[in-house]
């Protein structure tokens, strides 16, 4: 079993496609753990709605090109299509952080994504998810590149949220497995 790590956002009927990817993830992989959930406001849309995002983990034994796979089919499920451009409004984002220590252009997909070090709404639930935990490339753990991120013109806050009836995040508390 090899570790994944997914980034998970939306902006369009923001609760119900989280909800929705995080069953959808729970059905398919085992020992899903999640972030907080975290509202962010765009950076580079022209659409002003904000995003919720976390970040999951989970054990798989797919390819690297199964992975994106089923992502892809996911994010279409709710309504993505493959023309959209790149900064629209969008239902549901699944993006590939991680593929255990993969790393280089797999399959298709950039390994580890750019976005680890580069997007707020991607660093900061990495790293309280998975603080001791290191980029592939950089050798660095999360809680480190954390530490050091400039911020400033990314805001995100952690908000509440329940899935399955139960509060998997809220301002105040630290990251939870979604069993």
């Amino acid at each position: 079993m090899t570790r994944v790590v997914v980034s998970i956002g939306s902006n369009i009927e923001r609760e119900h496609h989280v909800r929705h990817c995080l069953d959808a993830l729970d059905a398919a992989f085992a020992n899903l753990r999640l972030s907080r959930v975290f509202e962010s406001v765009p950076v580079g849309f022209e659409d002003g709605r904000n995003f919720y995002n976390l970040v999951a983990a989970f054990d798989s034994t797919a390819t690297v090109g199964e992975l994106q796979a089923w992502c892809k089919r996911l994010e279409f499920a709710h309504g993505r299509r493959p023309d959209s451009p790149k900064y629209s409004a969008r239902r549901l984002d699944v993006d590939l952080l991680t593929v255990g220590e993969l790393t280089g252009h797999i399959d298709g997909v950039d390994l580890p994504r750019d976005e680890i070090l580069t997007s707020a709404f991607v660093l900061r639930p990495l790293a309280e998810l998975l603080p001791e935990a290191r980029h592939p490339t950089r050798g660095e753990r999360y809680t480190d590149l954390w530490a050091r991120f400039d911020a400033d013109d990314q805001p995100l806050w952690p908000v509440a949220f329940t899935w399955r009836g139960r509060a998997i995040s809220s301002p105040d508390t630290a990251p939870t497995s979604g069993r």
